[in-house]
């Protein structure tokens, strides 16, 4: 029996989500399908509101739905440490383990050669400003322990020696080839208190 049309479009665009497989799409797609027509346009206006209402902080790169995240506005942080992330994600899990109170900066990606990711796609140009601009004690690296990860604190080092005081790399008690997303707070935060200088 053929599929029909419109379930077969829900399930081919849920199937892009990360760890979502053909069966729990359709899974998705019949729960979606038993909704009440208020609660499916209110999912439906939420999804299409997201990329509207959420951009890139012009400082830092982490997401935000005002002029700059909350934390590069915020008078209560740190200003002369900043710590250098791959991702967002990898902001909020900081920011859920509570022991750091700095800036930071988000690259929006790693090198990666084999994929794709060269320099040339991350948010390097406007580190550079920050950096020459403002005067930090200390720049964090904290990419993922992978390849990718570390090659991209080896070049952001590099880019760095000269500009600031102190450049240092999160002190892994993490498994190489792990994601920070996923790390437990008391994990990242014994990192934090035990990075070390590049």
């Amino acid at each position: 029996m053929e599929k029909l049309k419109a379930l077969t479009r829900l399930e081919e665009s849920l199937v892009k989500l990360p760890s979502v497989g053909r069966r729990s799409a359709e899974r998705m797609a019949y729960a979606l399908l038993s909704m009440d027509e208020e609660d499916l346009n209110e999912f439906s206006d939420a999804l299409k509101n997201l990329k509207q209402s959420i951009h890139v902080c012009p400082i830092c790169g982490f997401l935000t739905d005002g002029e700059q995240c909350e934390i590069c506005s915020s008078s209560e942080r740190e200003k002369d440490i900043l710590m250098i992330v791959s991702y967002p994600k990898d902001v909020i899990a900081f920011e859920n383990a509570e022991t750091y109170h700095g800036l930071y900066h988000v690259l929006n990606g790693a090198i990666s050669l084999g994929k794709g990711g060269g320099v040339d796609s991350l948010n390097i140009n406007s580190l550079l400003e920050r950096v020459s601009e403002n005067h930090f004690n200390e720049v964090i690296i904290a990419t993922n322990p992978t390849i990718e990860g570390e090659a991209t604190a080896l070049y952001v080092a590099k880019l760095l020696e000269d500009k600031v005081d102190k450049v240092t790399r999160l002190a892994y008690g993490l498994q190489m080839g792990g994601n920070l997303e996923y790390t437990d707070s008391l994990t990242l935060s014994k990192a934090i208190e035990g990075r070390r200088k590049l």
